[in-house]
């Protein structure tokens, strides 16, 4: 028998302008939400049924605001919400932070505001510029063209690359240039590769909600994020509330409780384990559960 929650479910969302979408007596609240494994079902555990219709529904109330916060470019962005059939965002936070695009009536525009935030830390150089001063580090193989930008370089690492000494390495070169930079790892699980993803010091996924998040004059306890992956560490041990799906990697999940400790935010922090709306915890339903935890008022209507 299907859950009556299921039989409810609105599955179209319109797009409409974001101040239209503020209810005036509901406070906002802002979902940032990561792409692949998080709301896109494209690893190997299990999708429940259902679970992204309901997002749909919870993300579709006039009170409800939407980021979607990948490593992706807008294109590929642009491809996911085709083929997986999501939501269009009010915002889209690209290449693991260093671009932000806001929806418009034909199309999406990004956020030039933030581009000119960051791009003081580089001097003027482009990705280009600091893959030259790289080339001949051992260990890093560069990306294709298309997974660069102005603000982003990137690297294919090996798994069992020694971390802390690459790093080193890196920053000592990159420090001889006057750039600021932030270093991101994580670990394309499909491919068995590392990745390293070389941004100006002021952005990154945190950074990039945190702007967001002042720019529509939002606290943190009327935003959360989900993720599941490396890149997603830094909002996921912030002060911001985040949940971390149950499909996550064992590694990602014990880095992630072991900083939060660390940095005092652990009760910022929700592992999602399934059960919510009798639902496994998965990607989208993982979501939800965490938006349970921390706003039971707002996923009232699904139960």
């Amino acid at each position: 028998m299907q859950p009556a929650f299921l039989k409810r479910l609105i599955t179209t969302v319109f797009s409409v302008d974001v101040a239209a979408r503020r209810h005036p007596l509901m406070p906002p609240l802002l979902i940032c939400t990561d792409l692949d494994r998080t709301l896109l079902p494209n690893g190997e555990a299990t999708e429940s049924v259902g679970a992204r219709p309901a997002f749909a529904q919870l993300v579709s109330r006039p009170q409800t605001l939407l980021a979607y916060v990948s490593g992706r470019h807008l294109a590929l962005v642009e491809e996911a919400i085709h083929d997986y059939g999501l939501p269009e965002p009010d915002w889209i936070i690209a290449d693991v932070g260093s671009s932000i695009y806001a929806r418009q009536n034909r199309g999406w525009s990004p956020l030039e505001a933030w581009s000119r935030h960051i791009s003081a830390d580089w001097q003027g150089d482009g990705w280009s510029d600091l893959a030259m001063v790289l080339s001949d580090v051992s260990g890093l193989t560069l990306q294709p063209e298309s997974r660069q930008n102005s603000h982003k370089l990137s690297f294919f690492v090996p798994r069992e690359a020694d971390l802390p000494a690459l790093n080193r390495e890196i920053l000592a070169r990159l420090q001889e240039r006057d750039v600021a930079v932030c270093l991101v790892h994580s670990v394309d699980e499909a491919a068995a590769i590392g990745l390293l993803d070389i941004l100006p010091r002021r952005a990154g996924k945190l950074q990039a909600i945190e702007f967001l998040m002042r720019e529509q004059g939002l606290s943190c306890q009327q935003t959360i994020f989900a993720g599941d992956s490396g890149n997603d560490l830094s909002v996921l041990t912030s002060s911001v509330p985040a949940v971390l799906v149950a499909n996550a990697h064992p590694d990602v999940k014990a880095q992630a409780v072991a900083e939060s400790m660390r940095m005092g935010t652990q009760d910022r922090l929700y592992l999602a384990r399934g059960g919510f709306l009798g639902m496994n915890g998965n990607y989208s339903s993982g979501i939800l559960e965490g938006i349970g935890h921390f706003h039971a008022d707002a996923v009232r209507e699904l139960e």
